[in-house]
């Protein structure tokens, strides 16, 4: 379609404040939810377990896991994960550099390395970049299921067994999405998420890690869940020495409110799932084939899923549209829209934040993220430079299938791709990422 784009001065296609706010609203609460939050309130049951503990048992049947334990965010349970799997000083967990950083900036709490992986054009860990990254001293590998995109477990996890390395799975953009017919989380040796009140699975402020194997599950047990630790719960003999003491030092468990939240999600989250993914499918069928654009998604028919869509993207090609910045192309759609919150870049790559490079958070006079290693990781970091150019744009958030809004969009993105010769500008850099959370964000 030719016109002359919103950004140039032409006419908006369309005002994106004026679509039904059952388009885009999330997470879904209804009246039931809210009258258990309210039970929670009247009988101070903020800090007990009884609800927390049928969260657990409940999570961990849809799962399919043995075991579940929520925690009071994504954060403390990826931390809790790190210590059952042993990440002690010294010792190096490898991660994608394109992901956020609460994914593996903790890892300098136990003394370890991060060390970055590159990605892929799907934005996931690259699984022929991993045995680059491998030394003696390699404890985990931290992968991470980004935006939803389920990585590629069938090449990752061969790695790992071959070289005797324990595999965390990060959850948190992906609650309920597939790998070739089985979920995610139920892969590695144990795995953790966010859900918070923006992910796909959104209960406030909550975690939750899941696992099959029991001595994981208690030493996560141990580390946050103080008043849990005991004869009742604890059967390993390295922890048992140790009871009703938190052995991370902090109090991790959930606050239920939040528990009483995902249960109400939890509840209804197949069918709401289910919604969303029609939803998405049908506009990136629309977008299919657009120069620029690509939709970030598995193969139909492949088994695998993208769970609930959590900030779905689409990968972006600048050189199929004679180098228009992923940045001009979002602000242009942005224009066309209304006010669409379309942006470009993901996270930054994060062996590029001076936090990886020099923070001393021991004050020992030495970067923390090299302070007990036996060589320093950081001169690993120049091999991820490919990853800094794997650029993307993010695709709207549907919630609701409702094919007459959505073709609106697809004609806003489509517009943009087909007159982008009106927004071309001279040496406009390109976007890599953001760091979310920050003044641009």
């Amino acid at each position: 379609m030719k016109k002359l784009l919103a950004l140039c001065g032409g006419e908006k296609l369309f005002d994106h404040t004026q679509m039904p706010d059952e388009l885009f609203h999330w997470p879904i609460i209804t009246e039931e939810d809210e009258q258990n939050c309210l039970e929670i309130i009247r009988k101070n049951k903020f800090s007990g377990t009884d609800v927390t503990l049928r969260l657990q048992d409940e999570f961990a049947a849809w799962q399919g896991t043995k075991h579940a334990l929520a925690f009071t965010n994504g954060t403390m349970a990826l931390s809790a994960a790190m210590f059952a799997v042993g990440l002690g000083m010294g010792d190096e967990v490898i991660c994608p550099t394109k992901t956020y950083w609460g994914t593996v900036s903790q890892a300098i709490n136990f003394g370890a390395s991060a060390v970055f992986c590159n990605i892929n054009e799907n934005l996931s860990m690259d699984p022929a970049d991993i045995e680059r990254c491998i030394s003696h001293r390699t404890k985990a590998i931290m992968v991470v299921h980004y935006f939803g995109y389920p990585a590629d477990m069938d090449a990752i996890m061969p790695i790992a067994r071959k070289h005797g390395i324990k595999v965390i799975e990060d959850v948190s953009h992906a609650q309920g999405a597939l790998y070739k017919g089985r979920k995610v989380g139920t892969f590695g040796d144990i795995a953790a998420m966010s859900m918070m009140s923006w992910k796909s699975f959104a209960a406030g402020e909550l975690g939750m890690l899941v696992t099959d194997d029991q001595r994981l599950y208690e030493r996560a047990l141990a580390y946050g869940h103080y008043e849990r630790n005991n004869s009742k719960n604890i059967t390993d003999p390295e922890l048992a020495p140790y009871p009703h003491i938190a052995l991370g030092g902090v109090k991790g468990r959930a606050n239920q409110l939040c528990s009483t939240l995902a249960l109400g999600q939890l509840k209804h989250f197949d069918e709401r799932m289910a919604e969303v993914d029609m939803a998405m499918q049908y506009f990136c069928d629309g977008i299919e084939g657009m120069k620029g654009l690509h939709p970030i998604r598995p193969p139909k028919g492949s088994g695998s899923t993208m769970g609930a869509w959590y900030l779905p993207q689409g990968s972006y090609k600048p050189s199929e549209l004679e180098g228009l910045s992923s940045g001009r192309f979002a602000e242009a759609v942005r224009q066309e829209t209304g006010g669409l919150h379309c942006w470009e870049g993901g996270n930054f790559c994060l062996h590029t934040h001076e936090f990886f490079k020099s923070f001393d958070f021991y004050n020992i006079g030495k970067p923390s993220r090299i302070a007990f290693a036996d060589r320093d990781v950081r001169e690993l970091d120049a091999a991820c430079a490919p990853s800094e150019k794997m650029y993307c744009v993010s695709l709207p958030p549907f919630k609701k299938y409702l094919p007459e809004c959505i073709d609106r969009y697809i004609e806003a993105y489509r517009a943009v791709a087909e007159n982008y010769e009106q927004i071309l500008e001279k040496d406009s850099a390109l976007n890599g990422g953001r760091w979310y959370g920050a003044d641009n964000a």
